[in-house]
């Protein structure tokens, strides 16, 4: 025998029915939370203010190709987008970290700011160089797309024994990319390392951008592409299959082991590198390449407090200091004067 309803519209065995808003908002939440460590996943925007050159537009691409996956790779600008639309966006979107590109009339900025409440590290770019640069410079440029679905892993050099405002910039570069637990951490996700190294000397800092590749020992150049490649090489010109492997010459040469650069593999990664025999470690640099120093701390998002102005001396070099803070007091200012009423015309 049925039995009625309990009221109109109800379904007998179901739960109630969870409003699709509600839904989007959980996923959303899920999906900036690392579901191993259960931390918050930093995410990034890289834009600029004001107009930059060509250069810098590339630039500025190869910053957001070393802050994937989490950032917006094709983050389109308006003029009339100001910075509170930026921070407006972020808040819904998970994004913790702003990397501000400018072009003063000395030498390029980069800020990078900590969202919504700052803190604000500006620094002046004095070299740079881009990914394109540094694959042409090199013989045989490694940098295949899969390297980009994790982020990199921070290695920070020279920052010891600094004091402040560094231990904070050592802070906020930590926690720039997701953190690594070592005990559950995939060996074929660490594919990139983003080096930091400060030399006291210059008081610069070197941005030096590295892919990392694992080597069999003992094993030749023409067997790893023959293994990896999956396919049969040309034979034609040789009298013996053995004569592919022992053959010298351009491609089959079996670059020298590195003692202190070999390792055992606590898994496998893939069919050359095992847990059965040594790899080497190696790190080819992708780009790009900076030599940034470090002119001004602000306690909040582009503005607040100033609590490190760059020691400037004597003479000369105290006139060009004063120059780069004027500058950028003079860029945040072009800021400022931005439609404060427009609207978020940011798409990814």
């Amino acid at each position: 025998m049925r039995q009625p309803r309990s009221g109109p519209g109800k379904r007998r065995g179901r739960g109630p029915r969870i409003p699709a808003t509600t839904l989007r908002k959980q996923q959303a939440a899920l999906a900036n939370v690392d579901q191993i460590t259960g931390a918050k996943i930093p995410k990034s925007f890289v834009f600029s203010r004001g107009k930059l050159p060509s250069t810098l537009r590339h630039l500025q691409q190869d910053l957001r190709k070393v802050m994937l996956p989490y950032t917006a790779l094709n983050l389109k600008e308006k003029k009339r987008n100001n910075l509170k639309d930026f921070v407006n966006v972020a808040g819904p979107l998970g994004v913790t970290h702003f990397l501000i590109l400018s072009n003063p009339k000395s030498l390029p900025h980069l800020r990078f700011s900590k969202s919504p409440q700052g803190p604000t590290f500006t620094f002046q770019i004095e070299e740079y160089a881009l990914a394109a640069d540094i694959a042409n410079s090199q013989k045989r440029p490694r940098c295949p797309p899969g390297i980009f679905q994790n982020s990199p892993l921070v290695v920070l050099s020279g920052f010891s024994g600094l004091g402040n405002p560094f231990e904070s910039l050592v802070e906020y570069f930590q926690h720039m990319v997701p953190a690594v637990d070592p005990s559950t951490v995939k060996l074929a996700a660490c594919q990139r390392i983003l080096l930091l190294k400060y030399d006291k000397e210059k008081e610069v800092i070197d941005f030096r951008h590295y892919s990392i590749k694992l080597q069999p020992v003992g094993v030749s150049r023409r067997i790893r592409k023959l293994m990896q490649n999956n396919q049969v090489p040309d034979l034609r010109d040789l009298k013996d299959v053995s004569d592919y492997v022992t053959k010298a010459g351009y491609g089959s040469e079996s670059e020298a082991d590195d003692e202190t650069a070999t390792v055992s593999l606590p898994n496998d990664i893939d069919k050359l590198n095992q847990a059965s025999r040594k790899s080497t470690v190696r790190l080819q640099e992708i780009g790009p390449r900076m030599t940034m120093r470090l002119v001004k701390v602000e306690a909040g998002l582009c503005s607040g407090d100033v609590l490190y102005p760059w020691p400037v001396a004597k003479g000369s070099v105290g006139k060009k200091g004063k120059e780069t803070e004027e500058e950028i007091e003079g860029q945040e200012e072009t800021e400022d004067e931005l439609e404060d009423g427009s609207e978020d015309e940011m798409e990814e």
